[in-house]
């Protein structure tokens, strides 16, 4: 395992290209684009403003940068560095965009979620979409590119529009059955709609495309609900994280409950394994200040886990699973209770059962799984890099001067390697078949 050296980046925004060859990151008004194998500096832009957001086109030869609070978005092109483009939100201003599937058009959503706008980058025409609802949970491309859905609020309901993406017509305009909807998201194999209700109902629906609602699932009423919904790759399950910290799993042919997970504050289960993560204490790093290393055991059952109460003063407690994420292969699901914030529940879904629970030391910042194999990165916000996969757990010290703080975590598409990002640098983290 070797790392590269720091660079800067605001706000973390730093991504890899869709086809690995390129990495792109942002410092400030700088937008810096490097070759994959070298780090070797490709393109270099001045942007308008501080980058807000950073994003690669589908077809990797476009670059999106949007400056929000000037509601002013710059596009770059890789084949042609001179080539610039400039979209201003005028006075309805700009809160989030997103790239077509084509790689041609984009859309931007107006303050307020007054409209919905797409810009074709090819014929300079402008279309507006009115009565979006959400922001980012409101807009989902079908896996194919072929179709995106829309949630939209009118006379008061919550509404789906389904565009198809190659002229951009309306094809479905169909009303769902939610009181406040939350969020939309497409099955993997695009034929189905998975809507949720917002936190005040727990309503799960299921949509096909022409409208048909094929199945509703809801687990309990009078308390708060959904929390997150994440569908498995292979389009076999969909994991539902509630706020009374259960993951429930539905399967794809009945969406009835195959498995419902809870997060207890002891863990005595036969089979799981535990690893618990203990410092070594400082040891020092070849041109770094001293970093604490740490190391995994095994401690024996039962384990009891660190858990917080939230405050029910405050809006938005940190309660139940608010993070689900499947592995690549569908095989595994890791999870985190918010109030359990230090750790990482693995779940197998062949065998339907904790397989692995990593206790950290420090509150879990992001999780990310490996796009070729399951194997797990976990930050937490220190200067160390946690990997688990079905073989064991390791934590590796980042090299840094001064230690990096660890807060998210972003895999090249081949999974060779992973860029490791904190509050303003990162360092790209190269990893052997045999970690």
């Amino acid at each position: 395992m070797n790392f590269s050296e720091s660079f800067s980046a605001s706000r973390a925004l730093v991504a890899y290209s869709s086809d690995g060859l390129l990495l792109a990151s942002c410092s400030q008004h700088r937008l810096v684009v490097r070759d994959v194998s070298s780090l070797q500096i490709m393109h270099l832009h001045t942007c308008l403003e501080p980058v807000q957001q950073l994003l690669w086109s589908p077809d990797s030869l476009f670059i999106l940068t949007a400056m929000f609070k000037r509601g002013i978005v710059q596009v770059w092109s890789i084949e042609q560095p001179s080539w610039t483009c400039k979209i201003d939100g005028g006075l309805a201003g700009l809160t989030w965009c997103w790239w077509a599937p084509d790689s041609r058009h984009l859309l931007t959503l107006a303050d307020f979620s007054l409209h919905l706008t797409l810009w074709s980058l090819v014929s300079k025409s402008v279309s507006l979409i009115k009565y979006p609802k959400l922001a980012q949970a409101g807009l989902d491309f079908s896996p194919d590119g072929s179709y995106m859905a829309l949630a939209e609020r009118r006379d008061c309901k919550d509404v789906l529009s389904v565009f198809e993406c190659s002229g951009w017509q309306l094809v479905q305009h169909f009303p769902v059955a939610t009181q406040d909807l939350a969020g939309l998201s497409w099955s993997p194999d695009g034929g189905l709609l998975a809507v949720w209700d917002c936190v005040l109902d727990y309503k799960v629906l299921l949509y096909s495309m022409d409208g048909r609602c094929l199945a509703t699932y809801s687990a309990y009423e009078h308390a708060l609900g959904v929390k997150t919904v994440t569908w498995a790759p292979s389009g076999q399950f969909l994991a539902i994280g509630s706020f009374d910290e259960k993951l429930r799993v539905l399967n794809h042919l009945t969406w009835r409950t195959v498995a419902e997970h809870s997060h207890p504050a002891s863990v005595d289960r036969a089979g799981a394994v535990v690893y618990q993560e203990v410092e070594n204490g400082a040891v020092p790093l070849a041109r770094s200040l001293p970093a604490r290393q740490s190391h995994f055991e095994t401690p024996p059952l039962p384990v009891a886990v660190q858990s917080s109460r939230p405050n029910p003063e405050k809006p938005n407690p940190h309660l139940g699973v608010g993070v689900a994420s499947f592995s690549p292969d569908s095989r595994y699901l890791a999870t985190r209770n918010d109030n359990m914030p230090t750790a990482v529940w693995v779940w197998s879904m062949e065998e339907l059962r904790l397989t692995a629970l990593l206790l950290q030391t420090s509150p879990v910042k992001d999780i990310s799984w490996d796009p070729t194999q399951p194997r797990l990165a976990i930050a937490t916000g220190n200067s160390r890099l946690y990997l688990w996969s079905p073989a064991g757990s390791v934590s590796v010290c980042v090299p840094g001067n001064p230690p990096s703080s660890v807060t998210r975590l972003a895999w090249h598409p081949s999974g060779t390697s992973l860029v490791l990002l904190s509050s303003s640098h990162f360092c790209v983290c190269y990893l052997s078949d045999n970690n």
